[in-house]
């Protein structure tokens, strides 16, 4: 994640550079993604479970996840580096083998870990190696942490799914990496499409994503969820 004034640049420099946006289409088609194939069995009387994703800046995943029922609780932070350069200076930096992730905890009988990378692959641009823009670096990857050989398998068998139905102008380049320890992020970043919707990085690159996500899956909405922030025009 970059500072707040470096945003607003890059903001700037995007507005003015709109053929290159992040909402360009990846897809040979705008339709829906297919639904797993393979996923993880729901359980009537299952635990909470969790699911760590990483998808460039965590600011406009985690908005965009918050909004589905059957999540709990998302959390900004970093996966897949150690704890001492778990941090915001360095990891955004590049410094780290961290990616800037979120934690997704949520109910197994609401919502599977299939339709979650569902979500993930329609909000994000899977096929860009190492960078969702307009943040790039391996910092910014997109990528799935799994916990359990279970989420491994349903998550390699949806990008082969993917791959193979010949969606995406380039193969998908999200990596599928085990997981170790996810570290929370600072306490200003949480939430932060909520407490600054007007931001203007917020507004061009955050809303888009919330939006897409009510757009393709109105079913998975939670029955309260909040109004979307203003987009930029």
């Amino acid at each position: 994640m970059r500072p707040a004034w470096l945003k607003c640049l890059i903001f700037t420099v995007a507005v003015s550079a709109a053929a290159f946006s992040c909402d360009r289409p990846t897809r040979a088609a705008a339709a829906d993604l297919p639904k797993p194939a393979i996923d993880l069995p729901a359980e009537k009387d299952s635990k909470a479970a969790v699911a760590v994703f990483a998808g460039g800046c965590f600011w406009c995943t985690e908005a965009a996840f918050e909004q589905l029922e059957g999540i709990t609780d998302v959390v900004s932070g970093y996966a897949g580096g150690k704890a001492d350069d778990a941090k915001y200076e360095t990891v955004g930096a590049g410094l780290t083998n961290h990616a800037e992730s979120i934690q997704i905890t949520y109910d197994p009988s609401k919502i599977s870990y299939g339709q979650l990378l569902r979500v993930l692959f329609t909000v994000i641009d899977p096929a860009t190696k190492d960078g969702q823009h307009p943040d790039y670096g391996r910092q910014y990857r997109s990528a799935v942490f799994y916990s359990t050989d279970a989420q491994k398998r349903v998550a390699e068998a949806y990008i082969r799914q993917l791959n193979d139905a010949k969606l995406f102008d380039a193969p998908i380049a999200t990596t599928v990496e085990s997981f170790d320890k996810f570290y929370p992020a600072e306490g200003y970043h949480q939430d932060y499409v909520k407490k600054n919707p007007d931001h203007p990085y917020v507004q061009r690159w955050s809303v888009p994503k919330v939006e897409k996500v009510k757009k393709h899956f109105p079913e998975l909405l939670k029955r309260s969820a909040p109004a979307t922030t203003r987009s930029a025009a």
